[in-house]
C-alpha cells in the first residue's frame, strides 16, 4: 500500500515538474526577466535623476567649492557623477536581488511540503532575476559609453575653443605690440599674464585665460563669470602684478605699456621737463578730442601741485632718493584732428599707457644704482636729459657774473652727463638686443637760462651741433649708433607746448610727432587731468556661490537627456521584442488537447 502511495506521489510530482518546465517556466522566466530588468533600469534612472538634476553644490554628488575657480565639468565632475550613480545603484540592485532570491527560497522551497512541487516556479523566478543582470550590465556599459561620448564631444569643442581664443589673443597682442610690465619699485618685471581680481568677492585669479577652468568664461568661487581674454573684456577687471602684487593700470593688456625713462644726473631738470611734457601732451589730446588721465590719484595731485608751483614762479622739490613708482598716464589720441565729434565716432587712434620713470639723479651716479633700475630692461625709448651747466666745458666757459646768475637761478650738479649716459648704456648692453633703442630724445634743459650766457648763444645753430661743440661729440655719436632715431630738443620754462608735445608724442610711440600728425596743442591750459576710469568695470553676473556653474548644469542636463533617450530606447526595444515573442509564448502555454 505504501509503495502504491509513493508511486502516485512520484507520478504527481513528475506531472507537476513536466507542466512547470514545459508550460510555466517559458512564460514565467521572461516575465520575471522583464520585470527584474525594468526594476533595475528604473532604479538606475531614478538615482541618475537625483544625482544630475540638482543645481546646488549639495546633493548625492556634491560639487566642492574651489579655491579660486571651477574646473571644466568634463575634466572631473562628470566622472564623479557617473561613479556616484554606479556605486549607489549597483550595490542596491545586488542587495535587492539577493534578498528576493532568499525570500523566494524560504517561501517556495523551504516553506513546507509543497516545496517539492514549487521548484519550477522558484527556478523560473530566480533564473529570471539572475539573468536580468546581463541586460543591466549592458545598460551600465551603454551608460558609461554615453558618458564617454558626451565627455569626448564636449572636450573636443572645449579644446577647439581654447585653441582659437588663445590664438586670437596672441594675434591681438602681437598686432598691437602689447607690452605689459610692472611699474612698482623693486619689481619692474615683465608680465605675461596679470592676476585679475573678481569684482564679486575680490579673489585673485592667476590664470584667467582659456584653459581647464573654461574657454570663454571662468566661474569664480563666488559664482561670478569672468572673461578669459582681452577681446572678451578681461581688461575691464582690476589687474595686479603676479610678482609683487602691485595694482596695474586699467586697460592693461588692451593698450600697450610704453616705459619712458628720463635719464639724467642730479638736478638735471628731469621732473620739470616731465611735468611740461605731460601738460603739453594733455593740451594736445584735449585739442584733438582725445583724452589723457593719470592712473594714480597721487600722481594727479602731484602734477596739479607742480603746475601751481610753476604759476607762482617757484621751483619743484627735489625728487626723493627711493626707487620710483612710474608716473602712469593713460593717453588716447585720435587718428586725425576732428574735435570731439570724431573721437566719439569710434575712429581708432593711438593709445598708450605711459610709464614715466623719473628717479632721483643719484640713481644714475653709480653702476650699482643704475643696475637697480630694472625698468630699463623693457623699453624701446628713453629721454636723455642734459643739464648744460653740468658739462665741464660749459662750466669753464662761464664768466663770474654768468656763474653767479646760474647759481642764483638754478641748481646744477657735478655729474658729467656723458658719464651718466655711459653707465646707462653699459646696463642696457646686458639685454638680449644689446640695448638697442628705437627712439632716443636728447633734451637740453634750462635753455632759458643758458641763452643768457655767451656759450649758450651757439644753440641757434642746432642742439646737436652745440652738444658736439661743448665736448659731447662722442656721446652723440654713441647714441646714434645704439638708437634707430635720435631727436634733439632745447627745453626751458618758456618752451613751446606744441613742440614739447610733438617730441613726447614721437618718443612715446603715439605717432610720428609732426605738426601734421594731429591738432596743435591748445594755447590755454585745459583743466588738469584727473583719474577718470579708462573703461567700464566688469559687471558681476553668475548663478551665485550656492549653485553650480552654468557649464556644470548644462553638462549634467546633456548626460541626463542622453540617459533619458537611452532608457526610452531600451524600454521601447524590450516592448517590441516582447510583442513579437508573445504569440509564441501563447501557443506554448496552450494545452495540447
Amino acid at each position: 500500500m505504501q509503495g502504491v502511495l509513493v508511486l502516485i506521489l512520484f507520478a504527481v510530482w513528475a506531472a507537476v515538474m513536466w507542466l512547470g518546465f514545459v508550460y510555466v517556466f517559458p512564460v514565467l522566466f521572461p516575465v520575471t526577466l522583464a520585470v527584474a530588468g525594468g526594476a533595475a533600469l528604473g532604479l538606475y534612472y531614478l538615482h541618475a535623476c537625483r544625482t544630475l538634476a540638482p543645481s546646488t553644490l549639495e546633493g548625492p554628488s556634491p560639487v566642492a567649492a574651489p579655491d579660486v575657480a571651477y574646473r571644466n565639468y568634463l575634466l572631473g565632475q562628470v566622472w564623479r557623477d557617473w561613479w556616484t550613480i554606479t556605486r549607489t545603484v549597483v550595490p542596491r540592485v545586488w542587495t535587492t536581488a539577493s534578498r528576493t532570491v532568499r525570500w523566494l527560497t524560504r517561501t517556495l522551497l523551504l516553506g513546507g511540503p509543497w516545496g517539492f512541487f514549487a521548484f519550477p516556479f522558484w527556478l523560473a523566478l530566480c533564473a529570471g532575476i539572475a539573468a536580468a543582470a546581463v541586460p543591466a550590465a549592458v545598460f551600465v556599459l551603454a551608460l558609461t559609453v554615453l558618458y564617454g561620448i558626451v565627455a569626448a564631444a564636449g572636450l573636443a569643442g572645449w579644446l577647439a575653443c581654447v585653441l582659437v581664443l588663445a590664438a586670437v589673443e596672441r594675434v591681438f597682442m602681437a598686432y598691437g605690440r602689447i607690452l605689459q610690465t610692472c611699474p612698482h619699485p623693486f619689481c619692474y618685471e615683465r608680465i605675461a599674464l596679470p592676476e585679475y581680481e573678481c569684482p564679486g568677492c575680490g579673489a585673485r585669479h592667476p590664470r584667467l585665460a582659456p584653459g581647464s577652468a573654461g574657454a570663454f568664461r571662468h566661474v569664480c568661487r563666488c559664482g561670478a563669470r569672468l572673461p578669459t581674454t582681452v577681446p572678451l573684456g578681461r581688461f575691464r577687471l582690476a589687474a595686479y602684478c603676479p610678482h609683487c602684487g602691485g595694482r596695474l593700470p586699467e586697460r592693461i593688456g588692451r593698450v600697450r605699456v610704453e616705459p619712458l625713462p628720463f635719464v639724467g644726473g642730479p638736478a638735471a631738470g628731469k621732473t620739470t621737463f616731465m611735468v611740461l611734457g605731460i601738460r603739453a601732451l594733455h593740451a594736445r589730446a584735449h585739442a584733438a578730442g582725445g583724452r589723457l588721465s593719470f592712473v594714480e590719484r597721487r600722481h594727479a595731485e602731484a602734477y596739479a601741485a607742480a603746475i601751481r608751483e610753476f604759476q607762482r614762479g617757484g621751483r619743484l622739490a627735489k625728487t626723493g632718493p627711493e626707487l620710483p613708482l612710474a608716473t602712469m598716464v593713460d593717453v588716447d589720441l585720435p587718428d586725425r584732428p576732428g574735435g570731439r565729434a570724431s573721437a566719439r565716432s569710434g575712429k581708432r587712434g593711438a593709445r598708450r599707457i605711459l610709464y614715466l620713470f623719473d628717479p632721483a639723479g643719484e640713481h644714475y651716479t653709480g653702476a650699482t644704482e643704475v643696475e637697480s633700475l630694472r625698468y630699463l630692461d623693457h623699453g624701446e625709448a628713453l629721454v636723455f636729459v642734459v643739464d648744460p651747466f653740468a658739462l665741464p666745458q660749459v662750466r669753464r666757459a662761464l664768466t663770474g657774473k654768468e656763474r653767479e646768475l646760474v647759481d642764483r637761478a638754478a641748481m646744477s650738479s657735478d655729474e658729467d652727463p656723458a658719464d651718466t649716459l655711459q653707465r646707462v648704456l653699459n646696463e642696457l648692453r646686458s639685454r638680449p638686443d644689446r640695448g638697442r633703442q628705437k627712439r632716443v630724445a636728447v633734451v637740453v634743459t634750462k635753455t632759458d637760462l643758458l641763452a643768457r650766457t655767451e656759450i649758450g648763444r651757439g644753440l641757434d645753430g642746432g642742439v646737436r651741433a652745440w652738444l658736439a661743440g661743448v665736448g659731447l661729440g662722442n656721446t652723440v655719436r654713441t647714441l646714434e649708433q645704439v638708437a634707430g632715431r635720435v631727436r634733439y630738443f632745447a627745453s626751458g620754462l618758456g618752451a613751446e607746448p606744441a613742440e614739447v608735445a610733438e617730441l613726447l608724442t614721437w618718443a612715446s610711440g603715439l605717432g610720428p610727432g609732426t605738426a601734421a600728425d594731429g591738432a596743435p596743442a591748445a594755447a590755454a591750459d585745459p583743466e588738469p587731468p584727473g583719474t577718470a576710469p579708462a573703461r567700464a568695470p566688469w559687471p558681476v553676473r553668475g548663478r551665485g556661490a550656492e549653485r553650480v556653474p552654468a557649464g556644470y548644469r548644462l553638462g549634467r542636463l546633456a548626460v541626463l537627456g542622453g540617459l533619458s533617450l537611452l532608457t526610452v530606447g531600451t524600454v521601447t526595444g524590450a516592448v517590441l521584442a516582447a510583442a513579437q515573442r508573445l504569440p509564441d509564448l501563447t501557443l506554448l502555454a496552450r494545452p495540447p488537447f
